[in-house]
């Protein structure tokens, strides 16, 4: 019993983090988790009072699909890196701005690491600085000592190429156990998603703005990575995009737009998705994650992430059918 209520507590820890005010519970399902709330409580001794019912809100068994609002938490990363041409020149860091003054949300977990990573990318061809790039980072010894035994760092994956740069936040359990972005249900709709814009995982590239999955302090549950784990990391996927070049950058989710656009408390990803931003000289698409969609997964919520994918393939030049055009309509 007490492992599956740390496993609730740690999952309801992570929605927090990713901006939930609230979670819809039936009548049946508090009325269970308060009665297995309180004999924990009971025999953690008297002074511990038990919980009232007023604590949480319950609901209707059906509620409706758009009673959970998504507000994710705004983050920053102030890096400072150098990358180069492929004729190798340094790269300067880009000038603060208004949003890296303001200040941050309280961090999930301090994580006490070095400065982010200066470098040079050498010069080659895209496949060859890729392989370097990778080889960097998979033998960084401070993403090294993140990962849990017999796990595995998740650099990206697709092609040097690639018009469409997706990006996420971080590894997931899944990921982190086979190496590769967005394999577990928010990948499967992914590239689910991708292949509906008739691409495939091979003609374009996917990578995330962390690459371990942040600790948690428990075998379950996901959370996302503060501002000093993004800030350390933002160097290799900066290099990542230097050496690509994409068209767009596709950013999955509120904390994908964190790292890519800088700290921003007003930012919510339910008033922001379907506008464009830059990175750079890059532009950049504010959508839902996957994992959004399978939660919420309504035809207007389908439509909505659909619609920014259409905005994608008319920005780069994909032609699109009718077929296409009426997807979820």
């Amino acid at each position: 019993m007490r492992k599956a209520l740390n496993r609730l507590i740690d999952e309801l820890h992570r929605l927090k983090e990713q901006g939930y005010e609230g979670v819809e519970v039936s009548a049946r399902a508090f009325a269970q988790l308060k009665e297995a709330v309180e004999h924990q409580l009971a025999q953690a001794g008297p002074s511990i009072a038990p919980i009232p019912a007023s604590s949480a809100t319950v609901v209707d068994p059906a509620p409706s699909p758009t009673a959970v609002n998504r507000e994710p938490p705004a983050q920053t990363h102030p890096v400072r890196s150098t990358f180069a041409q492929p004729e190798p020149r340094p790269v300067p860091a880009r000038e603060p701005s208004a949003a890296d003054h303001r200040p941050p949300p309280p961090a999930t977990q301090s994580s006490n690491l070095p400065a982010p990573p200066v470098f040079e990318i050498p010069a080659g061809s895209k496949t060859e600085q890729l392989a370097w790039l990778k080889d960097r980072v998979l033998s960084c010894p401070v993403c090294t000592s993140h990962l849990r035994p017999g796990k595995q760092l998740v650099f990206g994956e697709g092609s040097p190429d690639a018009a469409i740069f997706f990006c996420g936040e971080a590894p997931g359990a899944d990921e982190e156990t086979q190496g590769i972005p967005f394999v577990g249900e928010a990948g499967k709709l992914l590239t689910r998603i991708i292949q509906a814009m008739g691409l495939s995982r091979e003609t374009i590239y996917i990578g995330n703005i962390m690459k371990w999955r942040p600790e948690t302090g428990s075998d379950y549950g996901n959370r996302p990575p503060t501002l000093e784990e993004m800030a350390f990391c933002m160097p290799y996927l900066e290099a990542q995009l230097e050496i690509i070049r994409p068209q767009v950058i596709v950013g999955l989710g509120a904390t994908a737009l964190n790292g890519l656009l800088g700290y921003d408390p007003e930012r919510r990803i339910t008033s922001v998705r379907g506008q464009w931003f830059q990175h750079g000289s890059i532009p950049v698409m504010a959508t839902f994650h996957p994992s959004y969609v399978n939660r919420n997964g309504t035809n207007r919520i389908k439509r909505m992430i659909w619609e920014d994918m259409l905005a994608v393939m008319e920005r780069v030049g994909i032609p699109i059918s009718p077929k296409q055009q009426a997807y979820f309509t």
